[in-house]
């Protein structure tokens, strides 16, 4: 069987947009963990409802919220923080392969957060969606 270019292309496509995605998941869960943001596991009922909150949490952040989702969930997330911050931001990862960037929005370019202002809105963006999450599930 013959590949054309096309075929080709659209497979190459894909391989690359499965290593961004896999690459972004890998950068956002180790600036989860320089946050302090890492599951705590025990064997009570509550422990574990605590845990599949944290993997539900962890879901919404790597894939709706970093992914700019306009998902009704993430936009009340996201204006939770901005409420509370008074200022919004945009997340996204660099072309470089870096961890999550977090900018502030202003009224010339974006400008990028500090090192521990960055732990402090990524630390309060998990504590937010793990909220909105525990208060959703049954």
């Amino acid at each position: 069987m013959t590949a054309t270019p096309q075929q080709v292309r659209n497979m190459l496509r894909t391989y690359g947009k499965q290593l961004t995605s896999a690459k972004r998941l890998a950068r956002f869960r180790r600036a989860l963990r320089i946050a302090g943001v890492e599951d705590a596991v025990t064997i009570s009922k509550e422990a574990k409802r605590r845990e599949l909150v944290d993997k539900v949490t962890n879901e919404i952040m790597e894939n709706l919220i970093i992914a700019g989702s306009q998902n009704p969930m993430v936009t009340e997330i996201m204006e939770q923080l901005e409420l509370e911050f008074q200022e919004r931001f945009m997340l996204e990862y660099p072309l470089d392969g870096d961890d999550v960037v977090v900018l502030r929005e202003t009224a010339g370019a974006p400008d990028e957060l500090d090192p521990q202002e960055k732990r402090m809105v990524l630390k309060r963006l998990w504590e937010i969606t793990r909220e909105k999450v525990d208060e959703t599930m049954l």
